[in-house]
């Protein structure tokens, strides 16, 4: 079974968010989430539940499977 590197999702998904020139609170309006989860996501100390996971590959124009990589 696969098993999600929480910290290397962090990492990337502040990377995407980064290039796209948004903020945390930017992209938690975006996904009707808290500014307080992203950051939390970032930190390698949570996942966003995998039915975000498509709104979030669309938001940085990238595959499910690219974020999951």
């Amino acid at each position: 079974m696969y098993e999600l590197d929480k910290a290397a999702f962090g990492r990337f998904l502040a990377q995407l968010r980064r290039e796209k020139g948004m903020t945390q609170k930017e992209l938690a309006a975006t996904l009707y989430v808290s500014d307080k989860a992203v950051s939390k996501w970032e930190r390698g100390q949570g996942c966003p539940d995998v039915g975000m996971l498509p709104r979030l590959a669309k938001i940085f124009g990238v595959s499910v499977e690219g974020i999951l990589d």
